[in-house]
């Protein structure tokens, strides 16, 4: 609950009105609302750009500016895909490395990682 309260906070939920009681009440509009969210969170999206996709949605726009929007997420991704796998090449090579060694040599990857300081 305390994530719709901050989805709230962000202004990505209409705040709740509330019951005689003082709880909060949302009616399907707002489960809805928040679904939309949900997925879109699954997608990449983060909490700026799941505002811009509301409000696009809100204001009854063109599918155009979506699909902006979805072009930029998913070259963003593209990107860290890329930066992802070339990590994992480097740490496969370097893991290559230390099975190669014979056990007295330094590990490649401590070597990497550790800092000297006469350098």
């Amino acid at each position: 609950m305390e994530t719709v309260r901050y989805y709230e906070r962000r202004g990505l939920l209409p705040p709740a009105p509330r019951s005689s009681a003082g709880h909060r009440c949302y009616g399907a509009r707002d489960v809805a609302r928040l679904r939309f969210i949900v997925q879109a969170k699954e997608l990449g999206f983060t909490l700026e750009e799941i505002g811009q996709l509301l409000a696009i949605s809100d204001g009854g726009r063109t599918c155009a500016e979506v699909r902006a929007v979805a072009q930029a997420k998913a070259a963003e991704i593209g990107r860290r895909v890329a930066r992802l796998r070339r990590i994992e090449e480097r740490l496969r090579a370097l893991a290559e490395q230390c099975a190669r060694a014979d056990g007295h040599d330094p590990c490649p990857i401590l070597n990497l990682l550790e800092v000297h300081d006469d350098e």
